[in-house]
């Protein structure tokens, strides 16, 4: 009897651990945008790419439009493991501790998308993303979406256009500077929450990449968009590293592959993506588009670079050099 109960007990986990090999290792992958945007598509192709590679070995649900947590409960669910995968915009780190981060929040410290890859794709991205690993977090790429445009129901095109307005903004310390210096009242609010308060005009209005203007409706509430540029929006994909240090090697292995391809695919489509959803609002014939004259783009430039000098302290003031150095800015050129 003793030895047929352990056949059989033997058995049991046999099969216990055979079932348990077949179940996929699930990734929860938690966004705050719109399906239809760069990060939404870049997203859904990771996925693709990291269910095929593996051969069913891991499953990656994507959660969209803050469906399971808003901007500034994603980072405390990835930390304690609610969520394994998260792609939050760089101003997210910034309240996290890693204020080095902010670096791209700077105005105008990037003037075109070939400049920003010397940064993101280059060592300079490469030690900031491994600064997370003590926050819990591994950086795994950062994904484009693209250069901001301002919003609002007055025209803005000079600095002294933004006196007194309450303009929207993340949780950025920089962002608060930038808009100061712009004359206007910086308001923190929840990226899920935008178009409600723009309709409601407990904002005036705020800046975003017109894939994130358009997919959210937001030129539906704003009567002028003005083709700024000024900033970049961008994100950093990272996991929870525990659950990462945890996984397979092979796994691994497959998923950085994967991650690599879905981060080229993102920064090709950024671009695109951001052109036809300006094209779409600029034919929805809601928001008249602005576009700034050499002058005034001037003018822009003169007042925001101060945001640089006056952060130099909070995001290292090497850092900031350093990336002076490889893109070729000269404030004192400006």
């Amino acid at each position: 009897m003793k030895l047929h109960s352990l056949v059989v007990g033997i058995a049991a986990a046999v099969l216990s651990l055979s079932v348990s090999a077949q179940q996929p290792i699930v990734i929860k992958f938690s966004h705050v945008v719109a399906v239809d945007t760069p990060k939404g598509k870049a997203a859904e192709r990771f996925k693709m790419l990291a269910e095929e590679r593996t051969k069913g070995r891991v499953k990656v649900e994507v959660y969209p439009n803050s469906q399971l947590y808003k901007d500034k409960e994603e980072m405390e669910a990835l930390q304690l493991g609610a969520v394994q995968m998260l792609a939050p915009s760089l101003a997210k780190f910034g309240p996290l501790g890693e204020r080095e981060f902010e670096v791209f929040d700077l105005p105008y410290i990037f003037d075109n998308y070939a400049d920003l890859h010397k940064i993101t794709q280059g060592p300079i991205g490469a030690n900031l993303l491994k600064k997370l690993d003590s926050k819990g977090i591994h950086g795994l790429a950062f994904w484009d979406n693209g250069f901001k445009v301002m919003s609002a129901n007055k025209p803005l095109r000079m600095p002294a256009d933004f006196k007194g307005l309450k303009m929207r903004i993340q949780s950025s310390k920089v962002l608060d500077s930038q808009m100061r210096d712009l004359g206007a009242i910086p308001q923190v609010i929840a990226f899920s929450e935008v178009y409600q308060a723009l309709q409601t005009g407990v904002v005036d209005g705020t800046e975003n990449p017109p894939s994130n203007l358009y997919t959210q409706k937001m030129h539906e509430v704003q009567k002028y968009v003005t083709l700024s540029d000024h900033g970049y929006l961008g994100y950093a994909v990272i996991v929870n590293k525990k659950f990462w240090d945890g996984l397979p090697a092979d796994i691994r292995t497959i998923l950085d592959g994967a991650m690599k391809d879905a981060t080229k695919y993102a920064d090709d489509i950024a671009k695109q993506e951001n052109d036809d959803a300006l094209a779409k609002v600029k034919a929805s014939g809601k928001s008249e588009i602005i576009t700034l004259t050499p002058e005034e783009k001037k003018a822009w430039k003169k007042v925001l670079v101060k945001v640089h000098q006056e952060n130099e302290a909070r995001i290292g003031k090497d850092l900031i050099q350093s990336i002076y150095k490889e893109t070729g800015f000269d404030p004192a050129k400006l």
